[in-house]
Formats: C-alpha cells, structure tokens, sequence
C-alpha cells in the first residue's frame, strides 16, 4: 500500500515556492481540506518569478517542445548568432553540455516528440477553461480574456515550414483557423505588411497581468486558511525515509506531505530528496512599452521571430527569446533590445513613437528539463515529499492543471490526468548524486 492509500483526510502541507504553481498547488490541496502553509521569500507574482513575466499566453497549442528533430544542426548557428531566437553563452557550454546533450537527445525522434506533445496535451487541454474559474473563484475574472491567440506569418510557406510543429497540434484535437492577408489584417490591423497569413486559434486565452494573477491567487488562499510564511526553505528533516518538517531560514515546518514548487531553484531541493534533476534555466526576456499608440484585440505570435506580442494592464509586452547560459550570469539586456528592435518592425505605429515610449525590461529563468515535461509526482527518497516543478515554457497556462494533480495525488483520490508522463521515474540516470 502508498503513502496515498492510507492518507488521513486532512495533512499538515508545505507547499515550496508561490508562484502559479505553488498557488494552484495551495488552492487544490485546501480545497481538500487539508492545512497548507506556503512558503516564498519573495512577494508573491513579484518580478523574481518566473510566471511574472511570460508572453501572458494561455494557449491549449502551446504542446510543442523545444527540441525537435534536427535541432542539433542548428547549434553551432545559435552559438555564434547573437540574432538567433535561442542563443548560447559559450563559457556556460562546459556545465550546460550534460542537459544539452540529454534535450537534443529527448527531440530526435518524431515518435519522442509525439509522446512530449501528449503528456503536454493532457495538462493544458482544458487549461483557459481552468483559468477562468480559477480567476472567478479568486475574483479577479477580469484578468483572464478569451478573445483567442494569433499566430501571424510572413507568408503561407513559412507555415508550412512548420508541418510537424502543427501537424502534432492537430493528433491532440487542437484546431484552428487559417486567414489570408485580408482576413489577418482585419483581425490585427496594427500588424505590419511583412506578415500576410494567418493562424487564429479561438480557444485560446491570456491574461490581462500575471503578476498580479497569481499575487489575487495567494491570497485567496490565505483568505481560505492557507498560511503565508516569508522565508527561504532550505531541506528536510527526513527520519528513516518519513518526512518530519520542511526546513527553513525562519526555522522548522513540521509537516505530513511537502511539495517542492520552487521553479529553477526546486534542483537543489529535489536532491535533498533523493532526485538528481537535469534541470536548467533557460532564460526569458520581455519588454513593455508603457504607453503604446494601440492596444491590440488578440494577442500575436510573430512565427518568424517566435516573439509574442500583448497587450497588458502594464502596457504592450513584448516577450520571447531563449538564452542558456549559468544562473549567476548577468542578464544580456542586448536580448530584451532586440525583442523590443523585432517589435518596432512588425508594427509600424510602435516605430513612430519610440521616442517617447517608457519602456520596462525583464529577464527571468524558466526550469526546464531536458523532455519539455514538468516533473509531477512522489519524489524517489521520501514518499511524503511532492514533485511541481520544471514546467520550461507552459508554467502559466499548466498551472491548474498541475495543481490538482498534484492535490489528487497527496489526497489519495484518482488522478485529473495520468500521473506516469510526468513521475520522475521516467529519467534513466535519475539518483541523487549522479550526474
């Protein structure tokens, strides 16, 4: 019998880290009817995480890993084109290579990433649905918009240059809608004319403003009875293989279950744990143009570029790129330059009045395995302690989904989804200590 099996209805929880997982994570695991403490040094939807500062999108299509076949004959490219949507930072390649070699390896096969888009299906098929009443039950409806996501090409060819990216979409009943250049710039007449085809997802949704999103999602959970604790987690005291109490820098938790959510800092506490995760950052820029000349009806993403373009509280952000390097590293704001440069061509207007713009820059660390797949689940050492982390580019819109199957899971009841896509079983070289 599991850890699940003979669970008490109620547990002592902590639940690490407080971003959209986190808070989902909380949500799910009260609305069981156990106690949750949520620990996060930083403030809640605050720019030191992750889920602060995405494209905003909150996309069903968004299954598509970053590795894929032939990805490996475009390194020496990335390497040396500091244009180029994923760069490298050559004095990070040494300590990067054991992920690198393991995330070309994961796309390098069709079949491999067919079964990535499945597992990734199944924890964002439902996922705006899922935010909407998330945001409704936290009241803050209003942050969520479903107006549809936007994918403009220059031209139907550089579409089809996609096949497989769409064609996986389509297996897992993702449909969309194709528009000629009249119909896209009727859709987004701020658009450039470089861009002249179309794909219109319908289903698809954003929010208005992530950080204060998962900010309204703390604290509805600490108005359900969660407690907020403002510390730094730092292990476990684990007793003959039962957790006893999360450790923190404001002292001990004692705890029934743990669940580690803490984005790319989760490593090193999953070790603790008996995990070795080949995890690293790959990190993201945005830039928001405080006071832009439109505010766009559908969000856009550029499929030359890989940038995507929306209109939040904040203003218009402009969000993308993908940069490997250490974590200590400084940010490139060169990286946030160009995306702003990339913008400025694709829509006319925002060239014209550059001059006066206010702009906001970002960078932050997306975790990211080597699979494209969250790590969800029991960890190996300890069966009281919870996997939620490593969710790469789909941490916002997987949020709920990852919530409650993390929350079925400690609770003992069947699960949303299948469990086995996500367990970190699944990595052969998987032990704490091993590289």
């Amino acid at each position: 019998m599991s850890s699940n099996d003979s669970a008490p209805s109620a547990l002592r929880v902590v639940v690490i880290g407080a971003g959209i997982i986190g808070a989902a994570c909380a949500i799910e695991l009260l609305r069981d009817g156990h106690q949750v403490t949520l620990v996060e040094a930083g403030d809640p939807g605050g720019t030191q995480a992750t889920s602060y500062g995405n494209a905003a999108w909150l996309s069903p299509a968004s299954v598509i890993p970053m590795s894929m076949p032939g990805l490996w004959k475009k390194i020496p490219q990335y390497l040396l084109d500091k244009n180029s949507p994923l760069t490298l930072r050559w004095r990070a390649l040494p300590a990067l290579f054991p992920w690198l070699i393991r995330f070309l390896l994961a796309g390098a096969s069709v079949a491999r990433v067919e079964a990535t888009a499945r597992a990734l299906t199944a924890l964002l098929r439902e996922a705006p649905a899922r935010h909407r009443a998330l945001a409704a039950e936290a009241g803050v409806p209003e942050l969520i918009i479903s107006h549809g996501l936007l994918y403009a090409y220059p031209n139907r060819a550089a579409f089809e240059a996609e096949a497989l990216a769409w064609r996986l979409r389509r297996d897992n009943q993702i449909s969309w809608k194709e528009l000629d250049a009249q119909a896209l710039h009727e859709l987004a007449p701020e658009i450039g004319e470089t861009y002249q085809f179309g794909i219109l997802l319908e289903q698809g949704a954003n929010c208005l403003d992530p950080g204060t999103y998962v900010a309204a999602l703390v604290k509805h959970a600490v108005a359900q009875g969660a407690t907020l604790l403002r510390a730094r987690a730092s292990g476990f005291d684990i007793q003959n293989g039962h957790l006893r109490a999360v450790l923190t820098d404001a002292g001990e938790l004692a705890c029934d279950r743990a669940v580690i959510a803490a984005g790319i800092h989760s490593k090193a506490l999953a070790k603790l744990a008996g995990d070795n995760i080949c995890m690293e950052s790959e990190r993201g820029y945005h830039v928001i143009v405080e006071n832009p000349p439109f505010k766009l009806a559908t969000p856009v993403m550029s499929g030359d570029t890989k940038i995507g373009y929306t209109s939040t509280l904040a203003g218009f952000r402009v969000a993308g790129q993908v940069e490997l390097t250490s974590m200590p590293a400084a940010p490139d704001w060169s990286r946030a330059d160009k995306l702003l440069q990339h913008a400025m061509a694709a829509y006319p207007a925002l060239a014209k009045s550059a001059k006066t713009a206010v702009i906001q820059r970002w960078m932050g660390n997306r975790p990211s395995t080597t699979d494209g797949r969250p790590v969800l689940g029991q960890a190996s050492g300890c069966a009281q302690i919870f996997h939620a982390f490593g969710h790469g580019h789909i941490g916002l819109v997987s949020g709920p989904t990852s919530g409650r199957l993390v929350a079925d899971l400690i609770s003992g009841r069947p699960p949303i989804i299948d469990p086995a896509p996500y367990s970190v079983t699944r990595f052969p070289w998987n032990r704490a200590g091993k590289n």
